[in-house]
């Protein structure tokens, strides 16, 4: 294949986008004769791509006949906020998973719940089976715990009222009031023994913003008998939470 060929490109997207551009510029909104001269389209061009944006969502035309972006734009930068963050902190993940050999994970507490936001694995590193969802077993895992610790004794018993204390290995901590001793010192590292999975260990260190609120949760998972070395490695997982929480602040500024 000649790489030094011009790729194909889809003129109609290409005007259309042009179009979106020349409707985002004016916060008031515009009329289709204003917007098809500014993207250098004929008018009834111009038309006919604003009905279909319309139909799509992209686009709304006005009372007074001025055109504005849709609610599907609006949409659309929300979901991209998450795809910002997994563009921004995944390659921190594959690092600290090639420094360690150990699968890696970022979790953040969202909308009182717990969700993992990326996972960073590999053949020489695999995750840890989900077997049992986060929001039945956060109590059992070493992010979940990081996290829980974190939040006031309110929002800590309000959430393990929500998500009762699965047993899921002997090792498992299911006695509300041992837990709620446990997470009410957080550590500066969390650790999951074989509480989730048998045969499988867990280290999570909490990942803060400017001011040291915690906003989410970073870990590796190992086999049981690699988590001391793992205990060893803390300040590079830790170092790693730093560049994270770095990362973030650039996405959220």
């Amino acid at each position: 294949m000649d790489e030094t060929r011009r790729p194909t490109l889809i003129a109609s997207v290409q005007r259309a986008l042009r179009l979106m551009e020349a409707v985002a510029s004016h916060p008031n909104g515009a009329p289709a004769k204003q917007l098809a001269r500014e993207a250098g389209l004929p008018l009834a061009t111009a038309y006919h791509l604003l009905r279909t944006l319309a139909h799509e969502g992209y686009a709304t035309r006005l009372s007074d006949g001025v055109w504005v972006l849709g609610d599907r734009v609006e949409t659309l930068h929300d979901q991209s906020k998450t795809q910002q963050v997994l563009a921004r902190i995944r390659p921190a993940l594959i690092a600290l998973r090639d420094e360690l050999g150990a699968a890696s994970y970022f979790a953040m507490h969202v909308d009182d719940e717990i969700s993992i936001i990326d996972i960073a694995d590999g053949p020489r590193a695999p995750r840890v089976d989900l077997w049992v969802g986060f929001d039945e077993a956060a109590h059992a895992t070493a992010i979940g715990k990081c996290l829980l610790g974190q939040l006031s004794e309110d929002r800590r018993r309000d959430y393990l009222a929500r998500h009762p204390l699965v047993d899921l290995t002997p090792h498992t901590i299911t006695e509300p009031r041992r837990l709620m001793r446990l997470l009410a010192s957080p550590a500066e590292v969390s650790f999951d023994q074989e509480e989730y999975a048998l045969g499988t260990g867990c280290a999570a260190v909490p990942v803060t913003d400017a001011t040291g609120s915690v906003v989410g949760a970073l870990a590796i998972s190992c086999r049981a008998s690699k988590l001391p070395k793992m205990e060893a490695s803390v300040h590079r997982i830790q170092a790693t939470a730093a560049r994270i929480q770095r990362t973030l602040s650039l996405t959220t500024a």
